[in-house]
């Protein structure tokens, strides 16, 4: 199966059409349908790590101060119990929990909707343990693996460059609309990704004040660690969505396939 990482972005996302939306019901029409979908999204931060274990898991509006159509918006997939077990089984670098009270928070159902707009793909959420570091989650994706043969399609979101204290709100919508540090790391990175080195993305930290500007918080940058964990030899790299909005924060996506 393909493994996904996408950035998602504002909530809005979910109910305003744009060339990112756009960008990715391009590609969700040029996927096979997976068996079901496992997802880590920056909006699940837990102590210790959890999956969800529900037949149907709500839809979470995890947001405030947003049009009331948002807070309407329902994206309807099932859950898939066995693959929450069998998650828990295949990973043993860290004790896995069942939670059966989470469900789909926005950062995998405003991205869902769009991929798979029909709900008829079954989701079970990964969650990110927020007292790890970085090569913690990197290694812990690696255990994954073995569920791409199984028909699992492997799907994060986040964002590369992810820093809203910055943002230049009259210039959300406006592409490559980036600071010049933005600009610098969104080159890096891309480079990074297209390299394969994947260790300095892991030690991002370390990169310097511009890296510390462009993720303050590890939250969105983390679910990228999932996916080029994942990445395999003979993979094909997809690169989409490549640029930046509102000064700091970068939609760039990426598909191994």
């Amino acid at each position: 199966m393909p493994i996904l990482f996408i950035g998602h972005g504002s909530p809005m996302m979910a109910i305003e059409k744009s060339i990112y939306s756009n960008g990715i019901e391009t590609f969700g029409k040029k996927l096979p349908k997976p068996k079901a979908v496992l997802f880590i999204s920056a909006h699940w931060e837990t102590r210790g790590t959890f999956v969800t274990a529900m037949e149907n898991p709500k839809t979470i509006h995890d947001f405030g101060g947003f049009p009331k159509k948002l807070y309407e918006e329902q994206y309807p997939a099932i859950g898939d119990i066995e693959l929450a077990k069998e998650v828990q089984n295949i990973i043993h670098s860290t004790e896995v929990s069942l939670n059966y009270d989470w469900g789909l928070d926005h950062g995998c159902w405003a991205v869902m909707k769009y991929l798979f707009p029909k709900a008829d793909v079954p989701i079970v959420e990964l969650s990110i343990d927020y007292t790890k570091p970085a090569s913690f989650h990197y290694a812990l994706a690696k255990e994954l693996s073995t569920l791409r043969k199984k028909g699992i399609m492997i799907i994060a979101s986040g964002n590369v460059i992810h820093n809203l204290r910055m943002i230049d709100w009259e210039n959300i919508n406006t592409p490559y609309s980036g600071y010049d540090w933005a600009i610098k790391v969104h080159e890096r990175i891309v480079g990074m990704i297209k390299n394969g080195d994947h260790q300095s993305l892991v030690n991002y930290n370390h990169l310097g004040r511009e890296f510390q500007l462009a993720a303050p918080t590890p939250d969105h940058f983390i679910p990228l660690l999932y996916i080029l964990a994942l990445q395999q030899e003979n993979d094909n790299l997809t690169i989409f969505n490549d640029s930046i909005v509102g000064g700091s924060l970068d939609m760039t996506s990426v598909m191994f396939a």
